[in-house]
């Protein structure tokens, strides 16, 4: 099956149940708005190494936040509520307080599963931090040397989806970098996604284990051309550079939806191939089949 002269795998993604939660961060200006979503976001590609995987959702116009000021909501994944309710409050008073005029509320309102996030940044405050009620939620203001800086006490978190993925196979490293900003871009677009690798891309693609004891994941071989002929290569005739997106969603039918949009965008000239990458569907229950999404996609 193609799409335009490019091949689409009879393969699938194998992805994992993950617990999300939604941070609406908002900022006096873009500028300041940037500088916090750089800190936060930062370090944050893949839970084999990182305490989360973040990144932006979508942007946010005064008019959507609650402070009315230029916003963007950030989706944070961890395989648990508990290495949520750890790693949120972390990275939100090291990168969000220190950062000029931000303020912090949560994105997942209607949530009875909450993590805390004021209630442990108060304590910054040094006994000057002050308590607000608002309507059925508390906010904690705290004393900085610009003025204050206000979070909400807890956020929510519900269960989501991590780890779908579209491997793309072209015929050189600056067809697949084109294709690969197209897929990103086309992802950028969509509510309930993120891409959390640099630029929303994965050149690193890894296997499961390593002959190196200790390490839990290691370079995946069959990906590689330059370890065509030593391996069992997965790449097709011709594909000189292949490079992964991972999209990381609020649901099983958000990630589909952001596997579909990626493939049709980086479908093109000199991009040989498109597959994905799994496990053997051994440990991720999610598995999204990428020849069924082209067909739901024509089909729609």
């Amino acid at each position: 099956m193609k799409l335009g002269q490019t091949e689409i795998d009879d393969t699938f993604a194998e992805a994992f149940g993950m617990k999300y939660t939604r941070l609406i961060i908002t900022a006096h200006n873009q500028h300041w708005l940037n500088a916090a979503i750089r800190e936060f976001t930062g370090f944050s590609s893949s839970v084999i190494a990182c305490d989360l995987e973040t990144g932006v959702e979508q942007p946010l116009s005064e008019e959507m936040t609650p402070d009315g000021r230029p916003g963007a909501a950030i989706l944070c994944f961890g395989f648990s509520v508990e290495a949520l309710a750890k790693a949120v409050p972390i990275r939100t008073g090291q990168c969000i307080m220190t950062c000029p005029s931000t303020a912090v509320f949560d994105g997942l309102g209607a949530s009875t599963k909450r993590i805390p996030l004021g209630k442990h940044i108060r304590f910054f405050g040094d006994g000057y931090q002050k308590s607000k009620i608002i309507g059925d939620h508390r906010f904690w203001r705290i004393p900085v040397m610009d003025g204050e800086f206000l979070v909400q006490e807890n956020v929510g978190v519900e269960s989501g989806v991590a780890g779908g993925n579209i491997i793309i196979q072209a015929e050189s490293q600056a067809v697949a970098l084109d294709a690969a900003q197209r897929a990103v871009a086309g992802i950028d677009g969509l509510a309930g996604t993120i891409t959390p690798f640099p630029g929303g891309v994965a050149r690193s693609g890894s296997k499961v284990g390593s002959r190196y004891k200790g390490l839990k994941a290691s370079t995946s071989d069959g990906f590689c051309p330059t370890l065509r002929g030593r391996v069992e290569s997965k790449l097709y005739e011709g594909v000189n550079s292949a490079l992964e997106i991972v999209i990381d969603g609020v649901s099983e039918a958000a990630v589909a939806q952001a596997m579909s949009v990626a493939m049709h965008s980086a479908a093109g000239d000199q991009v040989i191939a498109i597959g994905a990458g799994n496990y053997g569907g051994q440990l991720g229950k999610h598995h999204f089949h990428l020849r069924r999404l082209q067909e739901m996609n024509s089909n729609s």
